[in-house]
């Protein structure tokens, strides 16, 4: 019962490797007091790539991948299923929100209550990582802590739902067995279905911004993918740290990825520009892209280039993906089933997981 905002930051691996850290979270989003939008949203990513969606207008879950075909191919009943188990979700979030106003002694106003669940999965070493985390109105609430498998409370109004939770030992074994067990087994499971759009690697347009001439120069890359991928300047061939700023990873409209470093210039000598460069690295390539600090490439306001809309509509996109990344989550659950369906549909978890007092 809780609003949770996830930070955009995507995982970053090294450079020259082949390996990656796969993710499926899925985002629950309960509102109200918000008009014309869906009091109830779930969505489901696989490497930041949105692979379904519900919400409480339309109450039906909808594929959101081409390759999401192969899931429906092996489980025909996979969306009915999952549609049944969002609308028992929904129900389960409207209420949730009406005990998080009564603990934090609100009326009336705009209120969300979010959860984010998911897993991480290294395709290389094997290594898998679980997450589980609520909140309420753009704040933390309450989280899971895999290691410890205990739950923790930043909110005095989340203390009961820890002790709720932390009592409940079937809940916390339900909870671990899917962070650890049918999540991983899923996430395998989508890449693998999705592998032609998931493990492709797309190289990057690379060029250099400065708002005016005292402004810090800005390395932009914008329409690589995977999502691994690391930038950062260099002078005379060493790395620098200071006076660069490094942006966050965001994704583009179209499923590829965008970020931008940027490097103070304004104490630099115009005859030391040309000991700068701008090094992009993406996962599994081996040749670096690397751009030189020239002012006569450097793109300005004045400046009206066509591909330029690039990063601009992709800027506008992020905001609409926020919107729906603040939407929605899923939870799994491993019934005695050769194939465990996606979200979890057990009653008994689901009530073992409603944080109600």
């Amino acid at each position: 019962m809780q609003a949770w905002i996830p930070p955009l930051l995507l995982l970053v691996s090294f450079h020259g490797a082949s390996a990656r850290t796969h993710s499926l979270k899925y985002f629950y989003t309960a509102s109200t007091g918000i008009p014309n939008f869906p009091e109830f949203v779930t969505v489901g990513l696989v490497d930041e790539a949105q692979i379904d969606y519900y919400d409480s207008n339309t109450r039906r879950a909808e594929p959101k991948q081409d390759w999401m075909s192969k899931v429906t191919a092996n489980d025909p009943q996979y969306f009915q299923r999952n549609t049944e188990t969002y609308m028992g979700h929904q129900q389960t979030f409207k209420a949730n929100i009406e005990i998080a106003k009564q603990r934090f002694n609100q009326t009336g106003g705009v209120h969300i209550n979010q959860r984010m669940y998911g897993c991480e999965w290294d395709d290389e070493t094997g290594n898998i990582n679980g997450y589980f985390q609520d909140g309420y109105d753009g704040e933390d609430f309450i989280s899971f802590d895999l290691k410890t498998e205990t739950n923790i409370a930043p909110k005095q109004q989340a203390v009961i739902t820890k002790h709720k939770w932390d009592n409940n030992k079937a809940r916390t074994a339900n909870l671990k067995n899917y962070l650890t067990q049918i999540c991983p087994e899923w996430l395998k499971k989508y890449v693998d279905y999705g592998r032609s759009s998931l493990l492709r690697k797309e190289l990057p347009s690379v060029f250099l911004l400065q708002k005016s001439p005292s402004s810090p120069v800005s390395c932009h890359a914008t329409g690589f993918y995977p999502n691994s991928a690391m930038m950062f300047w260099r002078k005379d061939g060493e790395e620098l740290h200071e006076n660069v700023d490094h942006g966050e990873i965001l994704p583009n409209h179209d499923g590829s990825f965008q970020m931008s470093s940027d490097l103070t210039v304004s104490s630099v000598p115009s005859e030391d520009w040309r000991r700068y460069e701008c090094v992009f690295q993406l996962s599994g390539v081996k040749e670096d892209i690397v751009t030189k600090l020239d002012k006569a490439v450097i793109r300005t306001n004045g400046e009206k280039p066509t591909d330029m809309t690039v990063p601009i509509i992709a800027a506008v996109v992020v905001l609409a993906l926020v919107l729906i990344a603040v939407i929605g989550f899923i939870i799994y659950k491993k019934k005695n089933a050769k194939r465990p369906p996606s979200p979890i549909n057990n009653p008994e978890v689901l009530e073992e997981l409603n944080p109600n007092a």
